[in-house]
């Protein structure tokens, strides 16, 4: 990802003129001068706009001025994303960036704005890692016996998603690439109808999110046996790993983190990328989060960037995988 325009070194920068100079680094030093306004753009009450009600009132207390949460819901999140691309550089509207962001390039030709050109990350926020669960009456104990039976059955068992191009779609299409597996993919409208077919027997198995998944495992109506983080997490600190359990390097998460529009002054950003870590260092903020099965992470600007770099390819090539076609 490129870095943000006010900091691309070169003639421009050399041309600038001897009163913007310290005109920025004022800017910098004041900022913030007005109310936040965090954009989210999912409804109120999802996993998105509960990270940002989570971390608002800390970076507030932090920053100095209000943060204010602002759901613009609608296109998998790319209505937020046009509004906090478009806004002015000056650091005042932020956006919390998903998953769903990396892939809707690889979904939609017609996207108002490039995640590249239009967006200066900040940091990651959380990460959620999910679940493989299987049906109890699926013969397999552990990740390898269900690649083996998969491979002796092609086109037998099915995994279920709540919907296409979704995390967990997505999930179960790199399982199928990196195990050389044909495991039939079976959309629904959501996560919940996702468990209740798998506990019904309706499918064999699918990747769920901790919470969704572990109370049918509790109460023996589903069987996990592994999550898809690149390390064993404190959610479900018994489950080992794919990578670990018979594929080496899997790594599929659901995350968040926080992004301005281009263009921002990098002084800015670090003052910004310090309130994150700070306000994701807070206990209390640690607690909230992991309640609703995330894990507070945070990372530099330039770690962020390469991130979202890695994520919009892995994307692209499992929607094409899936034999997803762009609208």
């Amino acid at each position: 990802m490129r870095p943000p325009r006010a900091c691309i070194p070169g003639l421009f920068a050399v041309a600038v003129t001897g009163t913007s100079l310290p005109a920025l680094d004022a800017t910098a030093q004041s900022f913030p001068v007005k109310p936040i306004h965090l954009v989210v753009g999912y409804v109120p009450g999802g996993a998105t706009d509960f990270t940002a009600r989570a971390v608002a009132p800390r970076l507030s207390d932090l920053l100095g001025q209000a943060v204010i949460v602002e759901n613009r819901p609608g296109a998998s999140g790319s209505i937020a994303t046009a509004r906090v691309a478009k806004a002015p550089a000056d650091g005042h509207t932020l956006l919390i960036l998903t998953a769903a962001d990396t892939v809707q390039p690889a979904l939609r030709r017609d996207l108002p704005y490039d995640l590249d050109r239009d967006l200066a990350p900040i940091s990651l926020l959380v990460t959620g890692p999910e679940m493989l669960v299987v049906h109890p009456l699926v013969p397999v104990k552990g990740v390898k016996e269900l690649i083996a039976l998969a491979r002796r059955q092609p086109g037998k068992l099915t995994f279920g998603s709540a919907g296409v191009g979704g995390p967990n779609h997505l999930a179960g299409v790199l399982f199928n690439l990196m195990a050389k597996t044909d495991i039939v993919h079976v959309p629904f409208k959501g996560a919940a109808q996702t468990v209740i077919a798998i506990a019904g027997g309706h499918i064999d198995l699918s990747f769920v999110s901790i919470p969704a998944g572990l109370p049918s495992v509790t109460a023996n109506k589903l069987k996990a046996l592994a999550v898809t983080s690149e390390q064993r997490t404190s959610l479900a600190p018994a489950l080992p790993t794919l990578s670990e359990s018979g594929l080496p390097g899997y790594r599929h998460a659901v995350w968040y983190g926080l992004s301005a529009p281009a263009g921002v002054p990098k002084a800015v950003l670090d003052r910004l990328n310090a309130a994150v870590r700070s306000a994701l260092a807070a206990p209390e903020i640690r607690k909230l989060l992991h309640s609703r099965g995330m894990e507070a992470q945070s990372n530099s600007p330039e770690q962020f960037s390469a991130f979202i770099q890695a994520e919009t390819a892995l994307n692209a090539k499992l929607i094409a995988a899936a034999a997803v076609k762009p609208e």
